[in-house]
């Protein structure tokens, strides 16, 4: 049986075109790329094409690219989008991954559920052909939903793709796709667009902050999702929880070699977490930030927790003042 490599976010739009290219009688193997950006769903977008590809009877690779995609954003060749999101590297760099599991399984192409100009910045003609060529799949990478809009591919003009059987979609509305899944008697669709963080401009802020301070691990990552954030003079980041859920996520992160956790003792209030590394006083500094957005609402000295074993006494602040710190 021909095989093909079909790379699924687990979204709509590339669960689809996995399903249209198994009714063609093509067994699919399909991949899923795991990075520190991916938001579409609570759980993860891991959990979405695991779902998917078990609704659909397909094998799934799941591919961790952590540092590796760390390393591509913080220096993308093709320029960003509008904030730190490196679209075309990022699919050069999955694609290219993409050709190597294709050779290494025997499979005939590389498919995406790509739609032409539904993304400004990597779905236009121009930038597609480049991601095609840099990734070394010159007329091995299929895209079955605007597959109408390229010259046939190898596997097309082989006759293993029917060329009528694929689609002719373009923009950025996603109802074709919504009806077409409807259309096949298809259940529990998957959300409509697998997110990426680095477009969001607050997390593409704080991340750009993070770089430029040198904190670009994987766990200093993570934490940029969650909290307020502040630089404070001696350069130590604090991250103040905002409800009770941030609380426990934070948390289990204190105590350790890299940060360290501050609570308010008597009253309600935020889990705090400053770099260990701080100086006495950017230490004494977060932990009248963290008093600040407690309960508390009087102006004596009150202590605060340090590691959960050591107290130090402070007073909270007038929030105006906190407006120089936040990030």
């Amino acid at each position: 049986m021909v095989k093909a490599i079909g790379l699924l976010s687990g979204g709509l739009d590339s669960t689809l075109a996995v399903k249209i290219i198994i009714e063609q009688g093509i067994e699919v193997l399909a991949l899923h790329f795991v990075t520190p950006f991916c938001t579409c769903t609570k759980k993860g977008c891991q959990q979405a094409a695991n779902r998917v590809a078990a609704q659909l009877g397909v094998e799934v690779k799941v591919i961790s690219v952590k540092d590796e995609f760390v390393r591509i954003v913080k220096n993308p060749r093709y320029g960003y989008g509008r904030n730190m999101n490196p679209c075309i590297d990022c699919r050069i760099f999955m694609f290219s991954r993409a050709r190597e599991y294709m050779e290494a399984t025997g499979a005939e192409f590389v498919f995406t559920g790509e739609v032409l100009g539904q993304r400004p910045m990597s779905q236009n003609l121009a930038a597609m052909r480049l991601i095609e060529q840099e990734s070394g799949l010159m007329g091995r990478l299929l895209r079955p939903l605007s597959a109408h809009f390229f010259a046939p591919t190898i596997p097309e003009q082989k006759g293993v793709v029917k060329r009528e059987l694929l689609l002719a979609l373009q923009g950025r509305s996603r109802k074709p796709q919504i009806t077409l899944w409807q259309k096949k008697q298809l259940y529990d669709y998957p959300c409509p667009a697998g997110g990426c963080r680095l477009t969001d401009p607050n997390f593409a802020r704080r991340l750009k902050e993070a770089f430029g301070h040198g904190e670009d691990s994987i766990e200093a990552i993570t934490l940029l999702r969650y909290g307020r954030h502040f630089r404070l003079p001696g350069g130590a980041k604090l991250i103040v929880g905002r409800n009770e859920s941030e609380n426990n996520i934070l948390r289990p992160y204190g105590g350790n070699c890299r940060y360290t956790i501050i609570e308010p003792k008597n009253v309600p209030g935020p889990v705090a977490l400053i770099s260990s590394a701080a100086s006495e006083s950017d230490l004494n500094l977060a932990a009248k930030i963290c008093l600040t957005y407690s309960d508390y609402q009087g102006s004596a000295p009150q202590p605060v927790v340090v590691n959960q074993t050591d107290e130090m006494l402070t007073i909270p602040l007038v929030r105006e003042k906190l407006k120089d710190f936040i990030i």
